[in-house]
C-alpha cells in the first residue's frame, strides 16, 4: 500500500514529498508496516469526529512528542480540512500545556507554518 499524500501548499512541499517518498521506500522493503499504514487510514477515518478535528488533535500531539516531520504534515492536513489560524493556535496552546517548554520551541514552528499555509491557501 502505497502512502499517497497531495500537498495544495507551495510551503514545505519539497520536504512533505521526500518524506511520502522515504516513506514509501520503508514500506516496500518492510512491508509489514503496510498493517500500521491500514490502522492509520483507519483511525484518520470520519466516523464520529470529522477530519479537521483529528488533524488538530493530531497537530497538539505531534508539537507535544516534538515530531518535526509530524508537525509539517498535519499542519498542512489541518489547514487543507478547513483549519483557520485561530484553531490552530487552540491546539498549539494545548499542546505547550502538555508538552512545557520544549513543546513550546515546537509550537513557534507550527504556528509559522500554519500561517505561511494560510496565507497561500
Amino acid at each position: 500500500m502505497e502512502v499517497v499524500y497531495d500537498s495544495v501548499v507551495n510551503v514545505s512541499v519539497d520536504e512533505l514529498k521526500e518524506i511520502v517518498s522515504k516513506l514509501n521506500e520503508l514500506v516496500s522493503k518492510a512491508p509489514e508496516l503496510q498493517e500500521f499504514i491500514k490502522y492509520v487510514h483507519e483511525a484518520e477515518s470520519t466516523k464520529v469526529l470529522d477530519t479537521k478535528t483529528k488533524e488538530l488533535m493530531s497537530l497538539a500531539i505531534a508539537i507535544a512528542v516534538r515530531c518535526e516531520p509530524c508537525i509539517l504534515w498535519h499542519t498542512d492536513a489541518a489547514v487543507k480540512a478547513g483549519a483557520k489560524l485561530e484553531e490552530i493556535l487552540e491546539a498549539i496552546k494545548v499542546a505547550v500545556c502538555m508538552g512545557g517548554g520544549p513543546a513550546l520551541m515546537y509550537a513557534l514552528k507550527a504556528y509559522n507554518i500554519a500561517k505561511e499555509y494560510l496565507t497561500k491557501k
